[in-house]
């Protein structure tokens, strides 16, 4: 994780930020599992309550190199501003981006529903408390390949620490695991 790349989306009237943000984090999702990537990292260097309009890449710099020369982003180029690869600056702190998922969900309820195992009473409580409990960490919205169904797929950041950890991500750029730099 020495190096890394900005990819700063610039949107217009035709597309909003976030809408832009969601198609760059989907084609990368795309090249990540073309290449069969688990040694690049994605962090949202801008994210305060949103995740800002910044998604960087992590990795060495032949993995960031191979990443580059699929020309990934496509039709995207023109609505962003990609950096060169640079080296991690000195100094830096250390956290985890996770997909975080509720365990209580409207899938759930309805393969509930379908198999008869929950009865009208133990709906309106199951509706009561997944709204209750429900995610409030930021997300983004992507489009499956296989069925073209909208999905958020929310995000965990842990706590910044001084040392980094070792480990893979998936083809999200994600990992429990594993730490990225953060500065």
């Amino acid at each position: 994780m020495d190096f890394y790349i900005d990819i700063q989306v610039k949107p217009d009237a035709e597309m909003r930020e976030n809408v832009l943000l969601n198609k760059v984090y989907s084609k990368l999702h795309k090249a990540l599992f073309s290449l069969k990537s688990t040694e690049i990292g994605v962090s949202f260097p801008k994210y305060k309550v949103l995740l800002g309009n910044v998604i960087r890449l992590h990795g060495t710099e032949p993995r960031l190199s191979e990443l580059q020369n699929t020309d990934w982003l496509d039709g995207l180029s023109g609505y962003c501003q990609v950096t060169p690869i640079q080296a991690v600056p000195d100094n830096v702190a250390y956290r985890n981006i996770s997909r975080i998922q509720s365990n209580m969900t409207e899938a759930k309820l309805r393969r509930l529903i379908s198999r008869g195992s929950i009865s009208t009473e133990e709906i309106k409580k199951y509706k009561a408390k997944m709204f209750s409990l429900g995610l409030d960490n930021p997300y983004l919205e992507l489009v499956s390949a296989s069925n073209g169904h909208k999905h958020r797929r929310y995000l965990n950041f842990s706590e910044e620490t001084a040392l980094p950890a070792s480990g893979e991500f998936d083809f999200f750029g994600l990992s429990k695991a594993a730490t990225i730099p953060w500065f």
